[in-house]
């Protein structure tokens, strides 16, 4: 039975590992954190969380861990979000533009989420299911190389640089980009891959080196079409004692490099999941917590903020932190906002 006793020690223990990322033991308990109990009664009531799994022992030290189910029981019962003034005050000046396009927020949000928490935070933009491919514009800059710039019809952009290895003319890039425009305008996102494929026949007849020009324009849109993943601060996990231990950190880098596993775990899929408020849910898969927090664009187009790291992190704080910036999202760029308006 989870007494009082129990719960106040369960609380110091979870905040003081998270602080320290140190097993934490009854001395540290009764000297930092002003415990009203003796050292063997602290140590009693540890042993008895440990067998309800709310506490693990290491193997080399006395003191404990929080378990996950520990600290899913710290946030589903025992946090309160703490609200950050720094990370309205950057949002604020992240949102004053007013001329910035909602990737140009999203990755600006992963950059500000990274740099506050020191952890990795990563973002899904609109999956595109419900968008469909307005026009391409593209912008040559020598005989090896060109930005092409694609705009889908809810307004979101995204840009993809092209390298050749042979030498392709200005004209044979703009007679490229005027068919697949004639042909691909109107389709949905989802299906512009397989028409792609469809109109190979057709530019090999009008473009000289079509190869070239096809595999880039195929290999930029099936990216732009199927990742729209944003990444910051993937660095700071080398920072985390948890990944110390190369095999772990090899491990944590290969799956941020996984677009689909994150889609995943955005849809429920998770070793525990636990839906912390509107927005923000946690998942915890083995060492790694994942907090994710949902942010909707227009009807039928939404995304996701994401902060990754070990499972001792500041759950209070960052929860609060991801709760402010959905909800700013929300009110320039969603159904209403600043921007629809507009």
């Amino acid at each position: 039975m989870l007494t009082p006793r129990k719960i106040e020690i369960l609380k110091a223990i979870v905040e003081e590992f998270i602080a320290t990322a140190e097993p934490v033991g009854s001395k540290t308990l009764v000297e930092k954190y002003n415990l009203n109990y003796s050292s063997a009664t602290i140590r009693s009531e540890m042993n008895e969380l440990e067998e309800m799994e709310l506490l693990e022992k290491t193997h080399t030290s006395s003191g404990r861990v929080p378990s996950t189910l520990g600290y899913r029981f710290y946030v589903e019962h025992l946090m309160v979000s703490k609200k950050d003034d720094r990370l309205e005050l950057a949002l604020r000046e992240v949102f004053s533009d007013r001329d910035m396009r909602i990737d140009e927020v999203i990755q600006r949000s992963c950059d500000i989420l990274s740099q506050m928490t020191q952890l990795t935070a990563m973002a899904l933009g609109p999956e595109g299911s419900e968008q469909k491919l307005e026009h391409i514009n593209l912008f040559p800059i020598d005989d090896h190389s060109a930005v092409a710039v694609f705009i889908t019809s809810r307004g979101h952009t995204e840009s993809r640089l092209f390298k050749f290895d042979e030498e392709v003319s200005v004209d044979e890039l703009l007679n490229c980009c005027n068919i697949l425009n004639e042909r691909l305008a109107g389709t949905p996102l989802l299906g512009v891959i397989e028409k792609m494929k469809l109109i190979e026949p057709i530019l090999a007849k009008s473009v000289k080196r079509y190869e070239a020009v096809f595999r880039a324009f195929f290999n930029a849109f099936m990216k732009f079409a199927s990742d729209n993943v944003y990444f910051s601060g993937a660095n700071n996990m080398l920072n985390q004692p948890e990944f110390a231990d190369i095999t772990k950190l090899k491990q944590m880098m290969g799956m941020l490099e996984n677009s689909a596993l994150w889609r995943n775990i955005g849809k429920n899929q998770g070793d525990l999941n636990l839906i912390r408020s509107d927005h923000s849910k946690l998942v915890w898969m083995d060492d790694v917590a994942v907090i994710s927090n949902t942010f909707t664009i227009n009807e039928g187009e939404s995304g996701q903020l994401m902060v990754v790291g070990p499972s001792r992190m500041e759950y209070d704080r960052i929860v609060s932190l991801m709760d402010f910036m959905s909800e700013a999202i929300e009110k320039i760029y969603g159904k209403g906002g600043r921007h629809d308006r507009e």
